[in-house]
Formats: structure tokens, sequence, C-alpha cells
């Protein structure tokens, strides 16, 4: 076990958790009493350095890049791509949810009703992004305001210049270092965390379950992997000059982490680890764009938002009109910037999406039971994309590495 590679390793953990969740169907109970708290353990292990890496990995990128122009054109590029291929995602659920048509003989029961949570608005997302109180926002873990106040110290530290900044910045650096050193430690257990988290959930869902809704399953996991293939791909053969063979090697331990944990901003330490070493981004790039991809990319979760809500329309027997479909598009699309990057976040957003075409909240009831399998494939895609995005605006800049040299 010692001379397999960590991917490897991790590809293990979840075939065999799987066989063993399948062994496990008629004891679901113990599987959850006694194996579940490994996973949690593992993912509390994770949760516990997301904060403090996530805040000085962008005052150190943010800083780092020189001047405050330099800046804008980065994270400029970052949240065109991101915007960009999200839209792209909603487009290929829907066209997959009206080609395959996963609604078509289903039924709600009569007595389904479930009560939506709240889906945040717009302008509350937005005012929701600069924190009244910054300590407030790290001691919380709210990512989105943890992104701006490390983003206006990072642009503080570039503005006033290097000599005056670089205490400060020496010090976060130093921090950011301790937290990737932390990470290497937690990836060499993530094979056994990854295990103790799908065997619980195989165990409880079985094959059985899934057999009636199989075909919206198919439809996610299809557009994921059409995404994933087509889109990332593309962009990184184009921009990056890498092969997809590469990049998805390079990638696979963010992805199957991603996947087992249904969590962007859980997997990002591994996101940043992968990328940097095995893909050639900068520490510069990676430690700006990955930490704002968590919150802003979600690519998956707008493509599942997409195939959902045709879902929910073909049960209820709704002919969505061209304006209603544009709406989803517009809607999944801003509404991705708002999605926290954790486990269940977009089954939220996908209560908005619905609201914005007049769609029976009821229909949630049905996403609702296999909510957590259609999380893994989103969530990988999500994690994918992210690093696409880093690969692409890494070889925009000039800050890309040959895969199989160190990064400067």
């Amino acid at each position: 076990m010692k001379k397999l590679k960590l991917t490897t390793k991790i590809f293990l953990g979840l075939i065999v958790g799987i066989i063993v969740g399948l062994f496990m169907q008629g004891v679901p109970d113990i599987a959850q009493t006694y194996i579940k708290p490994f996973g949690t353990l593992f993912i509390n292990m994770i949760k516990m350095i997301i904060v403090p890496l996530v805040f000085s990995s962008l005052i150190v990128g943010a800083a780092s890049i020189g001047d405050v122009k330099s800046l804008g054109r980065i994270g400029g590029k970052t949240v065109i791509y991101y915007l960009s291929t999200t839209a792209i995602a909603v487009s290929i659920g829907l066209l997959l949810g009206k080609i395959i048509n996963p609604g078509s003989g289903l039924s709600i029961p009569v007595d389904a009703n479930m009560a939506a949570e709240q889906a945040p608005s717009v302008a509350s997302i937005l005012l929701n992004i600069i924190p009244s109180n910054p300590l407030n926002g790290l001691v919380s873990g709210n990512i989105l305001q943890i992104i701006a106040f490390a983003l206006f110290l990072g642009v503080g530290c570039t503005a006033i210049g290097e000599e005056k900044s670089k205490p400060f910045v020496d010090f976060f650096e130093s921090l950011a270092e301790i937290m990737y050193k932390i990470t290497a430690f937690i990836m060499e257990l993530s094979p056994y965390g990854i295990f103790a988290l799908i065997v619980p959930v195989i165990s409880q869902y079985g094959i059985d379950v899934l057999k009636p809704l199989s075909m919206v399953i198919f439809a996610v996991y299809f557009g994921c992997f059409l995404h994933a293939v087509l889109v990332y791909s593309s962009a990184v053969k184009i921009f990056g000059k890498i092969s997809p063979v590469k990049f998805f090697k390079g990638i696979a331990p963010a992805a199957i982490t991603a996947f087992s944990t249904t969590s962007s901003s859980g997997t990002l330490p591994v996101t940043i680890k992968s990328t940097r070493e095995s893909l050639g981004v900068s520490e510069k790039i990676a430690s700006f764009v990955l930490p704002l991809g968590a919150t802003i990319n979600m690519d998956g979760t707008a493509l599942y938002q997409g195939v959902c809500a045709l879902f929910i329309a073909q049960v209820y027997g709704v002919d969505l009109s061209f304006g209603q479909i544009a709406t989803i598009i517009l809607t999944a699309t801003l509404g991705s910037i708002g999605t926290a990057g954790v486990p269940g976040g977009g089954f939220i957003m996908l209560t908005l999406v619905l609201q914005s075409v007049n769609l029976p909240l009821d229909g949630l009831v049905l996403i609702a039971g296999i909510e957590r399998i259609l999380d893994m494939a989103r969530t990988s895609v999500n994690v994918i994309g992210d690093t696409s995005c880093a690969v692409v605006v890494a070889s925009t800049e000039n800050e890309l590495e040959p895969i199989g040299e160190p990064s400067s």
C-alpha cells in the first residue's frame, strides 16, 4: 500500500466503500453508527483548515500579483470564465432534461409536501459579501465575507508597496505554507475518510431506491461528464496547452475527494495541492483563483438545477416557454455566486430557480430523496471547473509551468 500513489489509494477507498455499502444495505444503522463517524472526523479535519487556508492564501495571492491593475485583470478573467462556463453548464442541463425527459411517467404522491428553505435574494447576496464585522465573518466561517476581507487586505498590501507590507505578507505566507503541510498530512488519511463517507450513503440508498429516479441521476451524471469533457478539456487544451488526459489525471485526487465529501470548500486544500504540484499552476494564481472558485463557481450545481427544473416541470405537466428557460439560465448562473460550497447548498438555490419560473415547490420532495447522490457528481464538476480556470488564467498570465517541473 505504501508504494501506491495517493490517487490510487483514494480510488481504492471509494471502490471498496461502494462494495461494503452494497453488502450493508440490510443494516444501514450499523454503517451510520460505526462507520460514518470516521468519515465525519475526516470532514471535520478538512473544515478545520478551510478558514485559515482560504484567508492566508487569498491575502498572499492578491498581494503577490504585484499591482492593482494586474489584480483587476486576473480577477476579471476569473469571473468571466466562471460565469461563462456556468451558463454553458445550465444550458446543457436544460438540453439533456428536454432530450432524456426524466419526468415522463412519474407522479408526485398526493400527500407530498415539503417546506422550501428561504433562498437568499440577489440583493442580500451582494450585501452579505462585505462584512460589517470581518472578525465575525472569520469566526462564523462565512466564505464570501472572508474572501472579500482577504482581497481588501491583499489589495491594500499591493497599494502600499512591498517594503511596507512585507512583514504582514510574510506572516500569512508562512501560515499558508503551514496549512499546505497540514493538508498533505490530512490527505494521507483521505482513502480511509472517503471509505467511511461512501459506505453509509450506499447502504442507505442502495440500488432499488435509485430505480424510480434513475433517469434524473443519469441526466445529471451524463451532463457533468459531458461538460467536463467538452468544456474543460477544450479550455485547458486551447489555452493551457495541456493534454486533457494529463489534466484529469492531475486533478483526480481533488475530484474524487469532492465526489465523496460533496463540498467544494472542504476539498479546497486538496484542489490547491493538486493544481500546484500536478498541473504547474503558480502559487500566485492558485492562491487567488481557487478560493474564489470554491465560492462562486458552481457549474455542476447549475447543470443540476437545469435538469431538476425540467424534471419537476415534466412531472407536473408544465410546458416551459422560451422566456422561462432563459430565466432559469440567468437565475442559475447568477444564483451560483451565492451558493455556499458546502453539502446541500445547491438544493437551497434550486428553490430560487423554481420560484423564478413559478414551478411547484412540492416537486422538491422527489429531488430530496436523491439529493446526496446528485450532489456527489455536481461537486466534483465544480472542483474540476475551478482547476480548469486556474490553468487557463495561469497560462494567459505566463504563470503556468510545464507539468513535471516545479513552479516558481
